[in-house]
C-alpha cells in the first residue's frame, strides 16, 4: 500500500511505484548520472536499467509520515561522486516534495558502479 492523504473531500492514495518512478526521473536529469542499478546486485556486476524500468532502480520504505528513499546509481567515469550524490539527493528530495505534497525524510544514495561514458 502507499501514502495515503486524507482531505475534505476524500482520500488521496499515491502508491510507492509512483513516488519510485518520480524519484528515478529526477535522478537520470543529473549531471554525471549513466544510469539507475537492479537493486539486486548477482556476482558485484551492476545491471544498467533502461528508462522504462526506472523505478527498479529505487526503494522506497514508507513508515508513519516518513518517507525515506534508496536510489541505486551508475555514475560516469572521470566524474566527483560526492557532489553527484549530493545533486541527485536534492533534485529527488525537491522532486518528489513537489509532486507528491509529501516531506521526504532521507535519500541515500547507493553507487553500484562507474562506466566510461562516450
Amino acid at each position: 500500500m502507499g501514502k495515503v492523504i486524507a482531505n475534505d473531500m476524500g482520500n488521496i492514495i499515491i502508491s510507492r511505484e509512483v513516488i519510485a518512478t518520480l524519484a528515478g526521473i529526477a535522478a537520470m536529469e543529473c549531471y554525471g548520472i549513466v544510469g539507475m542499478a537492479s537493486q539486486k546486485i548477482k556476482d558485484g556486476i551492476a545491471e544498467l536499467l533502461g528508462m522504462e524500468a526506472l523505478s527498479k532502480g529505487v526503494e522506497v520504505i514508507l513508515k508513519n509520515d516518513q518517507i525515506n528513499i534508496n536510489i541505486f546509481i551508475i555514475v560516469g567515469y572521470g566524474t566527483k561522486i560526492s557532489e553527484i550524490a549530493n545533486n541527485v539527493i536534492e533534485k529527488v528530495r525537491y522532486t518528489v516534495e513537489k509532486h507528491t505534497g509529501m516531506l521526504v525524510d532521507h535519500v541515500q544514495i547507493h553507487v553500484q558502479g562507474v562506466r566510461v561514458v562516450d
